[in-house]
């Protein structure tokens, strides 16, 4: 199957995210909390840092553990009705327009970018105690938003298998730099190879990702962990908790929906040959 013109649009848009400058809001949020990093690295006791690492590498590692993810896709199906795609199983919107499922992906992004900043403004309220409470659930909002938007292209991330893609999402939302991004497409191109096969992705070997959860990538660390430290100002805590929440969700979502594309795309081309 030959790539369509929108589909040809969408990769050259995928392309030019891996390659352009940072978003924005990213932009706007390095320049705002530049001072803030300084201060962190500077003057943040270092059991802090590793109270708030310890509480995201604790998700991550559990993403390895169980043995399915637990994810409502109703609304996904309800959503493809509505717009005249009628499916049995998720994996059938591969074969649906990717106008079509562009729409789908771009409408679970408003209700979970929301509910990711309710969360960081409440838990802002409650000093390091309640950060360290709410990063594991700021992940689990993303996690459910990955599963989404994946779904959303025929793809659900609904098995610890996908957990090296998840990962990789997570580390590219938060870095937001060339180098995270690239690592995260090179594994959405084997997951491609895998489906278009006939094969189902099995992600790298159960372990590697424990391990890797263990020692977080720097970026990861510096750029979520860091300024969720900010939440413990007094007064301000509510609003950073919010704003960084809001930051992280927005990214991932982005990132997911530019991945997942490109995964669509790659799967169908490599139909074709």
């Amino acid at each position: 199957m030959r790539l369509t013109a929108y589909e040809k649009s969408a990769r050259r848009e995928v392309d030019a995210w891996l390659r352009g400058d940072v978003s924005l809001v990213a932009r706007a949020m390095d320049w705002v909390m530049r001072p803030v990093d300084w201060a962190v690295e500077q003057g943040v006791p270092g059991h802090v840092v590793d109270q708030m690492s310890e509480a995201v590498a604790g998700f991550l590692s559990k993403l390895n553990d169980a043995t399915k993810w637990v994810v409502d896709l109703k609304g996904i199906r309800s959503e493809a009705s509505r717009k005249g795609i009628e499916i049995e199983n998720i994996e059938d919107l591969r074969d649906a327009p990717l106008e079509t499922l562009d729409e789908l992906a771009k409408g679970v992004f408003t209700h979970n970018t929301v509910l990711a900043a309710l969360s960081g403004g409440g838990t802002g309220l409650g000093g390091v105690v309640l950060i360290a409470a709410d990063i594991p659930l700021l992940f689990a909002i993303n996690l459910h938003l990955i599963q989404k938007i994946g779904a959303a292209y025929g793809f659900p991330m609904t098995g610890p298998e996908h957990s090296s893609i998840v990962l990789s999402i997570y580390n590219a939302a938060a870095a937001n730099s060339r180098e995270a991004r690239s690592g995260a497409l090179h594994e959405i191109g084997i997951a491609a190879a895998s489906y278009a096969g006939g094969g189902s992705y099995q992600g790298r070997v159960r372990g590697i990702l424990s391990d890797q959860s263990r020692h977080l990538p720097r970026e990861l660390a510096k750029n979520l962990v860091g300024r969720k430290l900010l939440q413990t100002i007094p007064l301000a805590g509510a609003a950073v908790g919010a704003g960084v929440n809001y930051w992280f969700t927005r990214e991932t979502a982005q990132t997911s929906y530019m991945l997942f594309r490109s995964l669509y795309i790659e799967y169908k081309d490599r139909l074709s040959h």
